[in-house]
């Protein structure tokens, strides 16, 4: 027995421009409109898989452990852990996860990894009981990041998840023997080096977690990548060999960042460009 639920995490407004890099606002802001200060809204959502007595969480969304100033620039709605909140309204807290599953490690993807901010008190480790799994590739990244990027790293975070002793860095191959043969293991280059997509076999498909190579429902447009992609002509052919892959085997994506959408199934629509049908804005125990 499967069970799958997406769980809210914190929001952001970030702006509009760099999340949708290289299209022009007359065409995004027909999906997402923007405020005064030419920002969208964002959502960071979590999955919760829970089979054979363990709760696996993919991703933990950017959490609350800014400062005040610091959740001002990047535009974070609450000033609660929202994902807390949200692990509680299914009966669960961080230390009932088993398994963190992190994508990448920037910070909207693994910040709420960590306590809520305390002014005066240093990072501190929430989810004691649970293996944190990620990309060895990504994670020798985060250690040794592009000046580019660098800003999207959190180090006391590394350090933490480091001195944890229940880091696992995985290669870059099809499965993982901690999550077991019915998980597959999609790799990208083109957000971030080394970035690690699960995908969850259904009955009726299977279903990816597409983190940061389609962040959310409008970037199923092949053309369509966000400003903060390292290496954007690469993500859009890794993008195309997912939706391909997803589409011969009706698949599903869900997706992090969309405000509104969780999941969708890709197809194609009437001018043969991808697209999604049978949307949804939660998942709540979707079993197998």
């Amino acid at each position: 027995m499967r069970t799958l639920t997406t769980l809210r995490g914190n929001s952001q407004k970030l702006d509009g421009g760099a999340m949708f890099g290289n299209a022009p606002k007359a065409l995004w802001q027909r999906w997402m409109p923007a405020d005064e200060q030419n920002r969208i809204d964002l959502g960071c959502r979590a999955l919760l898989v829970q089979e054979a007595g363990r709760n696996i969480l993919i991703e933990t969304g950017i959490g609350a452990f800014f400062s005040p100033e610091m959740k001002q620039r990047f535009g974070v709605q609450e000033e609660r852990h929202v994902l807390l909140d949200s692990l509680a309204e299914v009966g669960l807290s961080d230390a009932d996860i088993d398994i963190v599953l992190l994508t990448h490690l920037h910070f909207d993807h693994a910040g709420g990894l960590l306590a809520p901010w305390e002014d005066g008190r240093p990072m501190r480790l929430l989810f004691p009981n649970a293996q944190f799994v990620t990309g060895r590739s990504h994670w020798q990244r985060a250690r040794h990041p592009h000046p580019r990027d660098r800003a999207s790293f959190i180090p006391e975070l590394l350090d933490l998840l480091e001195s944890s002793g229940r880091l696992q860095l995985l290669d870059q191959q099809g499965h993982c023997d901690l999550l077991g043969p019915d998980w597959r293991l999609h790799w990208s280059d083109g957000h971030t080096p080394g970035q690690l997509l699960p995908e969850v076999t259904m009955p009726d498909g299977p279903i990816v977690f597409a983190g940061d190579l389609v962040p959310g429902s409008p970037w199923v447009h092949l053309p369509l990548t966000m400003g903060y992609d390292r290496f954007p002509e690469g993500l859009i052919e890794e993008k195309e060999r997912l939706l391909d892959s997803l589409l011969a085997r009706n698949g599903r994506l869900v997706f992090t960042h969309d405000p509104r959408i969780a999941m969708g199934r890709v197809v194609r629509d009437e001018q043969q460009r991808y697209s999604l049908s049978d949307c949804c804005a939660e998942l709540r125990q979707l079993a197998a």
